[in-house]
């Protein structure tokens, strides 16, 4: 079974039984897990998904479910890089400077609102959905990635832009937006991962896969994943 939280109007389809939405907190992940018999949870949802990864990591504690998250490596900076870390959205407005400057907000659409509060700046947004934007001074790009760093270095400079501000998910489907921030010496605002609870952890599909391969689904037994 794959399961969608919602975010998106089209998600890519997938070759197995699919779900779009959310459970209704660790209650009603442990009512899910139950009905449909779950013995195995693979969190592989984003990086700054924490909100869904603790509520998998405490249903599974309830039920005895085990569980593995699949998480992509950081990005790293590089020789070239000017990054500044921060821990969280508001830390991500906060280093914005206060003179006008041409920002791609590389954040997807759920925290634009907070941008608000510094509406001197024009924002370039890249969305996989049109939708109204919360901001004043906003320049709105409808695309899915992946991208590359030739694309993203035109990008940059069609939009005169100044600053950058990423969260850190990791992964090469969203990295060639820092490929032309170092080719283009921008700034870099980058948002540092949130913290979730200790679970297993694998960075690759592979480990995964062994994960499962070891973990009794073998059996012949009728399973729910």
């Amino acid at each position: 079974m794959f399961s969608y939280a919602g975010r998106t109007d089209a998600p890519v389809s997938q070759p197995l039984p699919t779900r779009i939405g959310g459970f209704g907190g660790v209650d009603g992940l442990v009512r899910y897990l139950h009905d449909k018999s779950i013995t195995h949870v693979i969190d592989a949802t984003h990086p700054f998904a924490a909100q869904m990864s603790r509520n998998a990591v405490q249903a599974c504690n309830l039920t005895g479910t085990s569980m593995i998250g699949l998480e992509r490596p950081a990005w790293q900076a590089e020789a070239g890089d000017n990054w500044t870390h921060v821990p969280d959205i508001d830390a991500s407005v906060t280093a914005l400077p206060d003179q006008p400057a041409r920002v791609f907000l590389a954040i997807g659409k759920q925290n634009l609102s907070a941008f608000a509060s510094k509406p001197q700046h024009h924002y370039l947004l890249r969305l996989v959905d049109p939708g109204p934007v919360p901001l004043r001074q906003a320049s709105t790009i409808i695309a899915r990635g992946p991208f590359d760093v030739a694309g993203d270095t035109v990008l940059m400079r069609d939009h005169a832009i100044t600053h950058i501000v990423a969260k850190n998910a990791g992964g090469t489907g969203a990295a060639a937006k820092l490929g032309a921030a170092r080719v283009l010496h921008l700034p870099v605002i980058m948002i540092d991962r949130p913290a979730l609870p200790p679970r297993h952890l694998a960075s690759s599909v592979n480990e995964v896969l062994a994960w499962l391969a070891h973990s009794g689904t073998g059996s012949g037994t009728e399973r729910g994943v």
